[in-house]
């Protein structure tokens, strides 16, 4: 399962995405794509504050930077040219963020449950990108339909755009979404799972995981698959080791990990660790992703925190705020009165 070479392109260049997008009508933010500081600095300009400029290729989570500081967004730029490589200046998109895995077989497609994600290292979006400090879902904040909004007006005419150029999408098409005064708009693709929202996500899937994915691979999604999902609330909690994500800091051990797991409504999933005799130690940046599962956003946060509670390694650090403005009912969409 997975798309061509040629195909993944949509996330490997987000100057080819944003050309898709423009050909199949997909809304998505105003963009220039640059190759010089000056090209850049004039794109800057144009869109003005705040300003969101993109590393063209794939950079670990770490390519985009989206500040108010007109230097910064510049001197972003500047490291992106040295490197060899371009950026994608863009208007910035007011709105929540919203998440949606589409599985794809080069014809049909079907949605998975929409997620938000938390990018920033610290509560309150505060301090540097990262690859993702948790997730949850469903978004009860979302309008009514706003999943079929998204299958009819961006991943259809994806899908639709890349058979016609003879290069067919099957795999996993991620739709990084802006909910605006103006609509649904699109932010970035991906062509495969994305961490940390896919924890939270396929926590909650009863459809067996594996059988869909085959059929997608085959060929055989059909036009009008359905899959079926729990009643439940889902949250998972990254922890991350020190220096992340800067740096990270390796062979730290782990203790705790069946307390947390034997916790009701928790499960542990494993990223950066590794086995070092008798103990699990740190491997990487983002150590471990606690997915706690409730009948409300509340008992999921707090039983993925409680699982968080349990587990210790040296200079650990997580989000204390994964789904709480969704808990407090203070997510609004721009342009709906009322709406939270």
């Amino acid at each position: 399962l997975g798309p061509s070479q040629a195909a993944a392109q949509l996330e490997a260049s987000k100057a080819f995405a944003k050309e898709v997008m423009a050909a199949a009508g997909v809304p998505t933010a105003g963009s220039r794509v640059c190759t010089t500081a000056a090209e850049a600095a004039a794109a800057l300009d144009e869109f003005g504050a705040p300003h969101v400029v993109k590393d063209d290729g794939l950079a670990a989570g770490k390519g985009v930077v989206v500040t108010s500081d007109r230097a910064e967004a510049l001197a972003h730029a500047e490291a992106c040219f040295a490197a060899g490589g371009a950026v994608v200046i863009e208007d910035f998109l007011d709105g929540p963020e919203v998440s949606l895995f589409v599985i794809c077989d080069g014809e049909d497609a079907v949605a998975l449950t929409p997620a938000q994600d938390f990018k920033r290292i610290h509560d309150g979006d505060a301090g540097p990108n990262t690859g993702g400090m948790g997730a949850y879902t469903p978004l009860p904040w979302l309008p009514a339909g706003f999943t079929d909004e998204v299958m009819d007006r961006v991943a259809r005419p994806v899908l639709a755009e890349m058979a016609r150029r003879g290069t067919p999408f099957t795999g996993v098409l991620f739709c990084g979404l802006a909910v605006t005064a103006k609509g649904v708009e699109v932010i970035e693709f991906n062509v495969r799972f994305g961490d940390p929202e896919t924890q939270a996500v396929l926590a909650r899937l009863e459809t067996p995981l594996g059988g869909l994915l085959a059929d997608a691979a085959a060929g055989r999604l059909g036009a009008d698959r359905r899959l079926e999902w729990s009643d439940d609330v889902a949250v998972d909690v990254v922890m991350a080791s020190a220096g992340y994500p800067a740096s990270s800091s390796r062979g730290d051990v782990i203790t705790g990990l069946a307390d947390a797991a034997a916790l009701e409504g928790v499960h542990v999933i494993h990223a950066g660790t590794a086995a070092q005799g008798e103990d699990v130690v740190t491997a990487g940046g983002r150590v471990l992703a606690v997915v706690g599962r409730g009948t409300d956003l509340a008992q999921a946060r707090e039983r993925a925190y409680a699982g968080v509670e349990r587990i210790r390694f040296d200079g650990a650090q997580w989000r204390t705020d994964i789904g709480l403005k969704a808990e407090r009912g203070e997510i609004t969409v721009p342009g709906t009165e009322g709406a939270k």
